[in-house]
């Protein structure tokens, strides 16, 4: 994989919390840092979208029906039981 090398601009604040990161020893220079959180907000898109589509397919999916709580508990006390 190709590195590319960027140029960005930070808060004071920001980069002593930055460096923080470092010194605590969760990351071993700022690069590490900035890729990880750019690694977290892919993997919060992904997530969210796979969010949206189940959404969607839910809602597409008919119209709903009532919930019988009493059938989910019977059958939540089985799984429990079957599972001992």
């Amino acid at each position: 994989m190709s590195m590319h090398r960027k140029t960005i601009t930070l808060t004071e604040q920001q980069d002593d919390w930055v460096k923080g990161q470092i010194e605590n020893g969760h990351f071993g220079n700022d690069s590490e840092y900035i890729r990880d959180l750019i690694r977290r907000d892919q993997q919060a898109k992904e997530r969210l979208a796979t969010l949206r589509q189940a959404l969607a397919a839910g809602e597409s999916s008919g119209k709903s029906k009532p919930l019988d709580i009493s059938a989910i508990k019977s059958a939540g006390r089985k799984r429990v039981k079957a599972s001992n």
